[in-house]
Parts: structure tokens; C-alpha cells; sequence
């Protein structure tokens, strides 16, 4: 994949910019007014993200319920869902403490725009771009080939063997919501892991942490986007709100319970389905008082797969909306731009005079 090998500036941590003091945050991190929060209608009469207990996966009612909440919010909370809450508690526990280090510690692992993986503050490689308030921790899981375990930090001490443990239950539990998802489709029940590219597929994690803000009304977080991959598992900071859905021309703010999931739909499922599932646009708030930890876990397609809708839900009367592209060439947009709203699937709509007619879905996230 073609990016540069380093950012095309210096690279500020933000955690740096917090603990400085200033009592007022850098022009880089400003938002138009716009896209700053507060000046959106808020959502709380829309309820909240639909809840579902996947105690009993493999359940039809299930899958039917996870396809519901598929198409109609792109979201959905999971509980009961299987990965202890021990192992939960220790990936929290040793990622806290990897960003509690002295700064130079975790310079070490200090990343490039190359692969992203390791110690990051920026999405996006622009010269002068806004930039979002927040520092992360990129790393690959597979392909086997990228998975290289002296990159990922020594410090916790445990911090490697968590990882290894967090990330094998929580492809287990991936691959059974495909299962869901393709039977809330009324596919097979391999279908969707089977598009992936089987066993083939990929996987990586990004740890997201979110300093506190001395002004948190002129900046995000993260900014709104859309994830570009499959399925993302998000472990979020259940003690502190920051997660806001886009549903009806409204954000909604996100208020998980204890060691619960936040599961959402990437940009390769809504292709694959012909937008019959939806990749919903989100973005996180900064917080003046409290810091944000989550983990996100993206469950992705083999990365030289051609993607495109799913023969078995295409018909004359629903074609083709999108034009096919590998995985590797669609990312490239997010890690050159950051990201940008839902931009990229909007640009693989097909302009063929059959589609035409009909409005795409995601349309109403625009």
C-alpha cells in the first residue's frame, strides 16, 4: 500500500499539549464551527442504541435482531457476549497504564504513516490538517505475515500477553456475529465470512486515548467518519460518554453498560450488502474533566479481495450500488485524508443507469 514513509510534520502528543497546563488548546485543533459540537440537534428523543444479549448467538431470533439493528441504526450494544470480564478488565488496566508512562517511553514505539502501527497522535497525512484530540495505539493482528508481536509495547509487563488473549476471544466472537449477519439477511450463515475471504481475513486494533480538554466545546475527539473496514468490536470507557451515533440527522450519545460492546458496521459490510446493512457515521467528544480510554477491534476482508455487493442480493429490481475495490486501495483514502464523514463509500456508488433510480440508504447519513 502507497503512503509515506513519515508524517509530513512534527508530530505533537496530545496527551503532551493536556499536561502542560494551557488553558487554551492549539489553532490546529480548532473545528469549524460547523462540525463543532452542540450545534447539531441532539438525538436523546431517538432513544439510544438497540441492546442485544448474544447469550444464545446461534438463536434465529437473534440474528434476526442484530440484522434489525444493522439496518436500522449501524449499531448495536452487545452483552453477554462471551469474552470474561476479567480479560476485559486486564486490557483496560494495562493499556491505562502503558499511557501513564513517561513520554519518552512511549516514544519508542512511535509510528509512521507508512503501516500506522504503534504510538500515534494524527490520522491523515495533509500538511496543516485540523487534528483531533486524541493519541492512539495502532497494531496489526493478521494476516499472520503483519503480526509481529516486538512492536507491540513491553511495558505493562503483561501488556503483550493480554493482548494476545483479548484479541483471540474477541475474533471468536467476529466471526459468530457474521454468522448473525448473515442470517439476518436471510444468506447462509457463512455467507458474510465467506465474502471476507474465509479464514483468510484481517484484523487490527486501534487503543484510542482522549486527554482532557480546556475546551472541549471547540474541538472533537475524533472526528465523524465512518470505520472503512468490515466489523468493529469497541471496548468503550463505560466510566466516561463520549461516543455519538449519527441516526436521523441527529447524534445520539452512547451510554454503555458494564463490560459491554459496542459493535458497528464498517463500510466493506455495507457494500457487500448493497446497503442493505448500513456503516453509520460517529465521532467522539472531548471531556474537560475525565480522559477516555476504548479499544477498537476491526474485523476487515482479506486486503487484495475485490469487494462488492453480494451476487445473492443484487436482482433487476436491486441492482449493483457500488463499484468493486479491494480493501487495501479503499483504506488508503482514511490513512492519506483521516477521516471524513462517509465520503468514501458515497465515491464507489455505481452510475450505471440502472441503479439511477433508486436513492441509496446511506444517503440519509450524508
Amino acid at each position: 500500500m502507497d503512503c509515506l514513509g513519515e508524517w509530513p510534520e512534527p508530530v505533537r502528543r496530545v496527551q503532551a499539549i493536556a499536561e502542560s497546563g494551557s488553558p487554551v488548546i492549539p489553532e490546529r485543533y480548532i473545528k469549524p464551527l460547523s462540525e463543532r459540537p452542540g450545534l447539531e440537534p441532539a438525538g436523546s428523543e431517538l432513544g439510544s442504541v438497540p441492546v442485544i444479549d448474544l447469550g444464545a448467538l446461534r438463536d434465529g431470533e437473534v440474528g434476526l435482531k442484530v440484522g434489525e439493528a444493522c439496518r436500522e441504526w449501524g449499531f448495536f450494544e452487545a452483552v453477554n457476549h462471551g469474552v470474561p470480564n476479567e480479560v476485559i478488565e486486564r486490557m483496560r488496566e494495562v493499556w491505562r497504564g502503558f499511557f501513564a508512562l513517561p513520554l519518552h517511553l512511549k516514544q519508542e514505539y512511535a509510528n509512521n504513516p507508512k503501516t500506522y502501527e504503534g504510538y500515534g497522535s494524527r490520522l491523515g497525512v495533509e500538511k496543516g490538517a485540523l487534528l483531533d484530540w486524541g493519541d492512539y495505539y495502532f497494531l496489526n493482528l493478521l494476516p499472520p505475515a503483519l503480526n509481529d508481536p516486538m512492536k507491540w509495547p513491553a511495558l505493562p509487563a503483561n501488556c503483550r500477553e493480554t493482548i494476545q488473549e483479548y484479541s483471540e476471544h474477541v475474533l471468536r466472537l467476529c466471526k459468530a456475529l457474521l454468522k448473525a449477519m448473515s442470517l439476518g439477511l436471510g444468506l447462509r450463515e457463512y455467507y458474510l465470512q465467506e465474502a471476507f475471504g474465509g479464514d483468510d481475513v484481517g484484523s487490527c486494533m486501534r487503543i484510542n486515548f482522549y486527554p482532557k480538554c480546556p475546551q472541549p466545546e471547540l474541538t472533537l475527539g475524533l472526528s465523524s467518519h465512518s470505520d472503512p473496514g468490515g466489523l468493529t468490536v469497541l471496548l468503550p470507557d463505560e466510566r466516561v460518554k463520549g461516543l455519538q451515533v449519527r441516526h436521523r440527522d441527529s447524534w445520539v450519545t452512547v451510554s454503555p453498560g458494564p463490560h459491554s460492546f459496542i459493535i458497528n458496521i464498517g463500510d466493506q459490510i455495507q457494500v457487500m450488502t448493497n446497503a442493505g446493512y448500513k456503516s453509520v457515521e460517529h465521532r467522539v467528544m472531548a471531556n474537560s474533566v475525565l480522559e477516555r480510554l476504548s479499544v477498537a477491534f476491526f474485523y476487515n476482508p482479506k486486503s487484495d479481495l475485490l469487494i462488492g455487493p453480494a451476487p445473492d442480493l443484487v436482482a433487476p429490481d436491486s441492482p449493483a450500488l457500488y463499484s468493486p475495490m479491494t480493501f487495501d486501495q479503499y483504506r488508503l483514502f482514511i490513512r492519506q485524508r483521516g477521516p471524513r464523514g462517509k465520503s468514501q463509500v458515497q465515491s464507489l456508488e455505481s452510475k450505471s443507469p440502472a441503479s439511477s433510480p433508486r436513492t441509496p440508504p446511506n444517503k440519509l447519513f450524508s
